[in-house]
């Protein structure tokens, strides 16, 4: 009779979890007192800041099983958009080659492989092809891959950066390009960042410290010579400061930077002369940023002295004092100056005026200026990589919503522009079919704020469709009106697809930046919930159809609106979000914090302080109704640690009140960016779209 109770209670238990479905991991409390300027915070997941816990990992994985089982009714319908992905976008393309002395570089992909192979020919495209990288070889079977390389001036050596885990430290090794052969000098754990001196011979490159990831130092090495010797060139000093090395177009200088949020200064030195000493341009201040570039005896300077939206100085080599530079492209109230190009004979600029690109072609003889147009009403456009300074030819890529990335040659002599290439939209993509608008919404104090929609043709402004609204709004980040072949799958099921550009971005100007951040940054978040309102307004969907997607300072900004505005989305994306702010900040041995004071505030400063932690998404974390969530996330992250949407999505499984979805998908493998390779990148956005298709009940 025992037995038979016992079997039925097991039964009733097993019934009870049978009907109730797959039960989400609850994460232990341990809780820890954190006190600052007089504030007691208790943080019951702070030990989940331990990587190499077993527990940590336990639990990670359990949030994956999950996530697994509340997705695996979807199952079918990701396999769908793989394939949709596959056969829309080209599986064996070739980018459009870019000349350098006397060779043609170009990178291709090969169907059923994740990564690219790097190639050049010599002295025609009708030349044999010479393989310089196989990524593909190099990653092996590493479930992370990353690549950085670099030719030497002579093109019979490249530098190469590997990653295979995904925290950024890179292993370099080179090869000879003329007997292929790998030589033996391997630079270990350093930076991506490589540049070589003008002799074939010297290497420079930048290294990290090993706790924060702050890239403060600057090697030399020269082949043939034990890594161990290579000398320190320079180290940055102040933890607020990040440095990296380049070389001028010209190839006459190579330079090293040292940047914070709102200061520069760069180091330069002739690149043909290493026994010398680098020199200061112009030494930091606060709240002054330059760049500098190089064209015969003079130094071009794009800078924001006395322009908040930045200006072209020019000045001869060695008058680096401002009193001696002379002006070449004036600051103006209206119009962001984005940067430049030189060539012999001409000057290219580049510039956004009323949030949308411009390029200006200035001759170098005095002659009139003239500019490239361009016609949808909200698009993307840039100057591509220009290697070459004796050429009539200014390379540039543009795009908009409607329109795939296209690579053109603009002569600047006759004025005539050549379409190189336009991405292969497989599977009968026509861009007619779909309709890209530049709306704007009202914000809370009555700014107007920019909006690029795209949708398919036919859609129904009665509230009806579902709509993904996608944010950043941070660090002066332009978010530009890209086109996407893989979006595509969600149009043609009924998606609208809006970008949010908000205050924080760079779009309308510098204002539009400095009024997103410190203790105006809750104009970020304000923002996209009133653009947000202003689409369900318009009728282009509603509540119970809107969706937010944002990722990193993004993924702040979505856990910003899930707490000011929980009603206003159905469901929200955030990839890899930064949300414990007042403990990050605070902790000046993680990652990347030293350097962000300008951009967040300093919150050892009490307004600092009390600012941010009222707007902090896992500080402000209540009892009640949130969106269906899902929060992604990489073990290997060196931007935003694993441990904050971790934490953030434990606290609101014991806090919330509702019963909707709460995800937690953690990369074990990956890291800031996700997947490495592009079949694994399929995987991770047909995830996505199917967790949005789901919940706004299209199911194929």
């Amino acid at each position: 009779m025992r037995l038979t109770l016992c079997l039925f209670a097991l039964l009733c238990v097993t019934l009870i979890a049978c009907q109730s479905g797959p039960q989400p991991p609850q994460a232990k409390k341990i809780p820890k007192e954190l006190e600052a300027h007089g504030d007691v915070r208790i943080d019951d997941y702070y030990w989940l800041r331990e990587r190499e816990n077993p527990e940590v990992i336990n639990y990670l994985e359990a949030e994956n099983e999950y996530t697994e089982a509340m997705m695996a009714h979807t199952g079918s319908l990701q396999e769908t958009l793989v394939e949709e992905f596959k056969t829309r976008i080209k599986q064996d393309d070739t980018s459009v080659p870019y000349r350098l002395d006397d060779y043609y570089y170009y990178d291709r992909s090969v169907e059923g492989e994740d990564y690219k192979v790097y190639c050049r020919k010599k002295g025609s495209l009708d030349a044999a092809e010479e393989i310089l990288l196989d990524a593909n070889e190099l990653a092996g079977d590493s479930t992370f891959f990353s690549l950085r390389s670099r030719v030497s001036p002579e093109h019979d050596l490249i530098a190469y950066g590997t990653d295979k885990v995904g925290r950024r430290f890179y292993t370099v090794n080179f090869k000879d390009l003329t007997t292929g052969k790998i030589l033996p000098d391997t630079l270990s754990d350093v930076t991506g960042n490589l540049v070589w001196a003008n002799d074939n011979q010297t290497l420079f490159y930048s290294k990290q410290d090993p706790k924060t990831l702050r890239s403060f130092q600057v090697y030399r090495h020269v082949l043939g010579t034990d890594p161990s010797q290579d000398d320190l060139i320079y180290e940055e000093a102040d933890e607020t400061f990040s440095v990296y090395v380049s070389k001028t177009k010209s190839e006459k200088y190579l330079l090293i930077s040292s940047d914070q949020t709102l200061s520069t200064e760069v180091r330069y030195l002739d690149a043909d002369k290493l026994d010398g000493d680098f020199v200061v341009f112009l030494p930091r201040r606060e709240k002054l940023e330059y760049s500098i570039d190089h064209l015969k005896d003079k130094f071009f300077i794009r800078t924001n002295l006395d322009a908040p939206n930045f200006r072209l100085m020019e000045t001869k080599v060695g008058d680096s004092d401002p009193n001696l530079w002379q002006e070449k492209i004036p600051h103006r109230g209206d119009v962001f100056f984005v940067g430049f190009e030189v060539f012999a004979d001409h000057l290219v600029i580049e510039e956004r005026e009323n949030g949308l690109i411009q390029m200006r072609i200035l001759p170098w003889s005095g002659e009139e200026e003239f500019s490239i147009e361009f016609d949808d009403p909200t698009y993307r456009a840039g100057l591509s990589y220009n290697p070459e300074l004796a050429t009539n030819l200014v390379r540039y890529t543009y795009e908009s919503m409607t329109t795939p990335r296209s690579t053109f040659d603009y002569d600047m002599e006759t004025q005539e522009q050549t379409l190189l290439k336009q991405v292969e939209v497989l599977g009968g993509f026509d861009s007619d079919n779909y309709v890209t608008e530049r709306l704007w919404a009202t914000a809370d104090d009555n700014t107007k704020v920019p909006i690029s929609i795209v949708y398919a043709k036919g859609l129904e402004k009665d509230g009806s469709s579902p709509l993904l609204l996608y944010g950043y709004g941070s660090y002066g980040a332009t978010m530009e009106a890209r086109f996407s072949a893989t979006r595509i799958s969600l149009l043609d099921r009924g998606f609208a697809y809006a970008i949010a550009h908000i205050r924080g971005g760079q779009e309308l100007g510098r204002h539009w930046y400095e009024d997103g951040k410190l203790l105006k940054k809750k104009n970020t978040f304000t923002d996209f919930i009133s653009c947000g309102k202003f689409l369900v307004v318009q009728g282009y969907t509603s509540p119970d159809r809107l969706f937010a997607m944002g990722g990193s300072a993004g993924g702040l900004l979505m856990g910003a609106i899930v707490n000011m505005a929980p009603d206003l989305f159905k469901g929200v994306i955030a990839h890899v979000p930064w949300v414990d702010v007042i403990t990050t900040m605070l902790d000046p041995d993680i990652p990347l914090t030293t350097g962000e004071f300008d951009e967040w505030g300093d919150c050892h400063k009490l307004a600092y302080y009390d600012y941010m932690l009222s707007y902090s998404p896992y500080d402000q974390v209540e009892a009640k109704d949130y969106p269906n969530l899902l929060v992604t996330t990489g073990l290997q992250d060196s931007q935003v640690q694993f441990w904050e949407p971790a934490k953030w999505v434990a606290k609101l499984r014991a806090t919330k009140t509702d019963d909707n979805l709460l995800l937690l998908k953690t990369n074990m493998h990956a890291g800031h960016g996700g997947a490495s390779g592009r079949y694994g990148r399929y995987a991770e956005t047909a995830f996505d779209y199917a967790f949005l298709l789901d919940l706004a009940g299209i199911k194929q």
